[in-house]
């Protein structure tokens, strides 16, 4: 059964229908054989950043690839529904569905300088889109060009344009692609592990540049990644992710964690070097399952230090909790 995970404060409560709604996403790969997603249901608002947090093979990016329509060579959606703006996009023709995310969504990859071509220029790249998407004329393509690689806080946007991506920073790259993102003002944004690599001054102008695109723009933003801190200035709803399922819905400064793996995640974050905080790290035991084992209870039981018998028995569903919050766990029964 689909488990709808919403906010309390959310922008279709009040009215609004969502930008973007999953419903019962399921992928898996070998025809079935090794589940990825399983069920994932959620909604974005215009405007909303929703943070996706989880370890490596979570689910977290090929969900995102699920809604792009990128699902690499393999996976299988099964089942569920990708609605934007009140269509189901699975339900499209590929033309079709290529169109609308071209047009009405925009994508930040993890790593900049594969998802920019090396042989053609920045400048190129950008006006490419106008020209293809917007029937735009050479000379005023690149001129949206320049002024776009401007809005993202490139210095020198006219010498950009006419450089090659090798000859950029990973920050300055990054800045790239989130102008590609950003050029035909997309309703979505999905930006996948945007500051890895980078050091911290660089992911700080990064997501000073999301929060600003979508304040300004009124742009809904799927924001993914494995650093906890990150979200606290910039999502104000997280989802955590582990196995291919949603086991908790928090606030972005994740106050009082409910699910074992959420507190685990907290327990295993460095602390900010202004706390003046030391100590050891305290690991998450075990390790996250293989896509070929099956669990018929909770995926987290092997690793959980609050397990119980039921634990094994039955996975839990997303359980309410005040505030707007869920968690999918036994203890809250």
């Amino acid at each position: 059964m689909s488990e709808l995970v919403t906010s309390s404060d959310h922008s279709s409560v009040v009215g609004s229908p969502p930008i973007l709604k999953i419903e019962n996403l399921t992928v898996s790969f070998g025809h079935g054989r090794f589940p990825a997603i399983r069920g994932v249901d959620f909604e974005l608002g215009a405007g909303e950043i929703l943070g996706l947090v989880g370890e490596s093979g979570s689910g977290k990016s090929l969900t995102a690839f699920s809604i792009m329509g990128l699902l690499p060579f393999g996976a299988t959606l099964d089942s569920g529904s990708v609605i934007f703006q009140g269509t189901d996009l699975t339900t499209l023709p590929p033309k079709d569905r290529r169109a609308v995310c071209g047009r009405n969504m925009g994508m930040v990859f993890q790593e900049p300088l594969t998802a920019l071509n090396p042989v053609f220029t920045i400048g190129e790249q950008i006006t490419e889109i106008f020209r293809h998407r917007l029937g735009s004329q050479a000379k005023e393509a690149k001129k949206m060009a320049v002024e776009l690689l401007s809005q993202v806080g490139l210095p020198n946007p006219a010498r950009a344009a006419q450089s090659y991506p090798h000859r950029f920073s990973g920050g300055m790259r990054q800045r790239v692609v989130i102008a590609m993102a950003l050029a035909l003002n997309p309703e979505l944004v999905i930006a996948d592990e945007p500051t890895t690599a980078l050091d911290p001054t660089i992911a700080a102008q990064i997501i000073r540049l999301l929060k600003a695109m979508s304040a300004n723009r009124d742009t809904a933003v799927l924001f993914i990644t494995h650093n906890l801190r990150l979200l606290t200035d910039l999502a104000g709803r997280v989802l955590v992710m582990y196995a291919g399922l949603i086991v908790e819905q928090t606030s972005g400064n994740f106050s009082g964690p409910l699910h074992p793996y959420t507190k685990g995640l907290m327990k295993a974050l460095p602390p900010a070097p202004s706390s003046g905080v030391t100590g050891r790290l305290v690991p998450i035991s075990g390790q996250p399952p293989a896509p070929d084992e099956h669990y018929p209870g909770c995926p987290f039981e092997p690793r959980c230090p609050e397990r119980q018998k039921i634990c094994a028995e039955y996975c839990p569903p997303l359980l309410a909790k005040p505030n707007g919050r869920l968690v999918r766990c036994h203890l809250y029964q």
